[in-house]
C-alpha cells in the first residue's frame, strides 16, 4: 500500500520547505518459527508475532536529518507510540481492523513538524493448525457412508481430498478440488472392498495451508465392528 503525502508548502523553494509526494508503504511481516512471511495483501494470521513498518520513499534524502515519531492505533484497542519505525504486535481474533498510523516529522528547529495519518483496512484470518475427523464409528462395504470433519481455519478454504485403497499413493488417482466456506467439510463415499484407506486432504486458506491423513478400516459383510482411526498432520505456511 502505498501513502502519499502534499504538503504544499509555499515560499522560498528550499528542499527542506517545499517538499511534494512524500510518499510511503506500510509492509507486513508474520514470523512462524524460524520462518518469516512477508503479507503484502491486506490479510494477517491471528496468534503469530507480527510486525508492522512504515517505508519513506525519499530517494532525495530530504528526511535523512529529521526525526520522526509514531502513533500506531492497531484498531484493536491497543495505541503504540514510540520514535521506532517498527511495531510489533500480534492480533489475538480473527476480524475486519482498520489500522491508523500517524507519523509526526520535525525537520528542523526552523519549519513547523509535519503530521499526517495514513489507514489500511486489516483482515485477520484464523490460521489452519487442526483437522478433526467426526464421523461414524464403523464403516462397511458398499455401504454409502457419511464422514466430517472439522476444520479450525478462518473461511473460504480450498480443499482437496482422495481415498487410497490400502494406503498405497497412485499417481493416477487425482483429488477433488472443492471450495468450503464452513468450518465443517462432508464427504460421502462407498467403500468397494474392506480393508485399510486412507483419506488424504490437503486444504488452505489465505494465510496457511495444512496436509492431513487419515488411516480407516472398512469391514465386510459381518465381520464384528472395528475401527483404526490415526492421524499424521503437516503444516506449512503459505503465502499467495
Amino acid at each position: 500500500m502505498c501513502l502519499f503525502l502534499d504538503l504544499g508548502v509555499s515560499g522560498v523553494r528550499d528542499p527542506l520547505t517545499d517538499l511534494e509526494n512524500v510518499a510511503g508503504k506500510l509492509v507486513f511481516y508474520q514470523t512462524d518459527g524460524n520462518t518469516t512471511y512477508e503479507r503484502d495483501t491486506g490479510e494477517l494470521a491471528s496468534d503469530f508475532p507480527t510486525e508492522a513498518m512504515f517505508q519513506l520513499f525519499d530517494p532525495q534524502k530530504n528526511f535523512s536529518s529529521a526525526v520522526f515519531t509514531y502513533t500506531w492505533d492497531l484498531g484493536n484497542g491497543e495505541v503504540i507510540h514510540g520514535t521506532e519505525l517498527v511495531v510489533r504486535y500480534h492480533y489475538s481474533e480473527s476480524g475486519n481492523y482498520t489500522l491508523r498510523l500517524k507519523v509526526r516529522i520535525n525537520v528542523t528547529q526552523y519549519v513547523h513538524p509535519i503530521t499526517e495519518v495514513y489507514s489500511m483496512d486489516v483482515k485477520v484470518l484464523n490460521a489452519i493448525k487442526n483437522i478433526v475427523l467426526k464421523g461414524p464409528s464403523t464403516y462397511q462395504v458398499s455401504q454409502n457412508t457419511s464422514l466430517a470433519f472439522h476444520v479450525d481455519g478462518s473461511p473460504p478454504m480450498w480443499v482437496c481430498w482422495r481415498f487410497l485403497p490400502s494406503c498405497v499413493p497412485d499417481v493416477a488417482v487425482s483429488c477433488t478440488l472443492t471450495m468450503l466456506y464452513e468450518n465443517t467439510l462432508r464427504l460421502n463415499h462407498t467403500f468397494t472392498s474392506a480393508g485399510v484407506y486412507c483419506v488424504e486432504i490437503s486444504i488452505r486458506n489465505d494465510v496457511s495451508k495444512l496436509q492431513t491423513s487419515f488411516s480407516l478400516y472398512v469391514r465386510s459383510s459381518g465381520e464384528c465392528d472395528a475401527l483404526r482411526n490415526t492421524t499424521e498432520t503437516h503444516a506449512d505456511w503459505h503465502v499467495k
